[in-house]
């Protein structure tokens, strides 16, 4: 690795400054969506490792827009490029799905839509440096760590970060209205209420999985009227995960802070570039990297189940009437949340049990959708996306309901019908 030129930490701090939040008017939107990959004829058999590799090199050949990576459990992952408008950026990821799954199909896999891998237990498939790293690091609080790694699966959805200035489109208010639209999104998509077969118990395992790993890396910053300033602090009092190297392990001294390392210069002085990185393996609910990385939402199930929290999220963000409704509306769940840092405050941890069968979760996200549905004609969405949020809208949120409540009906009728088949014998 080539050797870079040590900086101060004013001048870190400045850099973060300069790249967390860029200032203009919400223009672009971006979607980046993870999959699990299972055996189409039996998704119950994890996927052998090799089949995997395989399938990598198939699919980075083909003539992609966006970009595709692999987890370290075997996900696959579509990250678009950043795109003009809501329908820009469908059409180009639906475009790379009409190549990616053929090709899929035709090594005999399937890519699922769940949030927490329904099936069987974590298997890391990948063994880089990074994720090497990665497990260690996160095994220090349990199994939490492996599970995020190797059996999640989100639509984490990309927006602009705003104005600079106070107002409905600043980044003071945006960031607030992400951290408290975030635990309504997270009840209304909530999709994985299964582990190994079984029922966790919530409707969203993903989210608790998230909230039970390392707290300084995984907790939203501090709220408050300076969002840059609380994210500076944030990235350099956490913890680092890994020391990149050419020749050995990529493990960190235990406790060391980022600020710490700057100050002390041990093991070695460090760069920007170690800085930037070192912003990659921080995982809070909302992640600004000059835009706002929405990170809450399951993945959802169907070939283009992703496509109804997207247009969800760009509407509520990227229209201005509806960005200011949405404030209105979750503003007042700020006091349910209380003190505490998302995801582990009460409002959150609502969200990940009770879904919207919460009534103060089910009012917002009721209100918020018919904001949303207002909103995407003017954003030029087309009539197939306003039909899909309509449909997903009626089916789940007017009733009270999410993606997670099919999948534990349809669980506890296959339960029912072998107990009388079972007592009818």
């Amino acid at each position: 690795m080539p050797v870079r030129p040590a900086v101060t930490e004013a001048e870190l701090e400045a850099h973060l400054r300069g790249i967390c939040f860029k200032t203009g008017p919400p223009r672009r939107i971006g979607v980046e969506i993870e999959w699990l990959v299972h055996d189409a004829r039996n998704p119950r058999c994890p996927v052998d490792p090799a089949r995997l590799r395989s399938a990598v090199t198939t699919l980075r050949a083909l003539p992609l827009r966006s970009l595709l990576t692999f987890e370290p459990g075997g996900q696959l992952e579509l990250s678009s490029p950043a795109a003009t408008s809501l329908t820009g950026c469908i059409e180009a990821v639906t475009a790379d799905l009409a190549l990616v799954r053929p090709a899929m199909r035709a090594m005999g896999l399937g890519m699922a839509g769940h949030g927490h891998n329904p099936w069987h237990r974590p298997q890391r498939v990948l063994t880089e440096p990074r994720y090497d790293a990665m497990e260690a690091y996160f095994d220090r609080w349990g199994s939490a760590g492996r599970s995020m790694m190797c059996a999640t699966a989100s639509v984490q959805v990309c927006v602009d970060a705003g104005y600079e200035e106070p107002g409905p489109l600043g980044h003071g208010r945006r960031w607030l209205l992400a951290h408290l639209l975030g635990a309504v999104l997270a009840a209304a998509f909530a999709n994985s209420p299964t582990s190994e077969g079984c029922p966790t118990g919530y409707r969203t395992t993903r989210q608790v999985v998230w909230s039970q790993l390392d707290p300084a890396r995984t907790l939203a910053p501090p709220q408050g009227p300076d969002p840059r300033a609380a994210w500076v602090r944030y990235v350099m009092d956490a913890p680092v995960m890994c020391l990149r190297s050419e020749d050995g392990p990529w493990d960190a001294p235990e406790g060391l802070s980022f600020r710490e390392w700057v100050r002390t210069g041990v093991p070695r002085p460090p760069t920007q570039e170690d800085l930037d990185y070192h912003v990659t393996t921080l995982f809070p609910p909302v992640r600004p990297r000059g835009h706002l990385e929405l990170r809450m939402i399951d993945a959802q199930s169907g070939e283009a189940g992703w496509i109804v929290p997207l247009a969800v999220t760009a509407a509520l963000f990227d229209d201005p009437e509806a960005t200011e409704s949405a404030y209105r509306i979750v503003k007042p769940l700020a006091e349910t949340a209380g003190s505490r840092p998302a995801p582990r405050n009460p409002l959150w941890r609502r969200a990940a049990r009770g879904a919207l069968t919460d009534p103060e979760l089910h009012a917002a996200a009721t209100a918020c959708f018919a904001a949303a549905q207002e909103a995407l004609p003017r954003l030029g969405a087309s009539a197939e996306v306003c039909a899909a949020v309509a449909e997903f809208t009626t089916r789940y949120v007017a009733r009270g309901r999410c993606p997670a409540d099919d999948h534990l009906d349809a669980l506890y009728a296959v339960e029912g019908d072998l107990t009388v088949g079972k007592d009818s014998q």
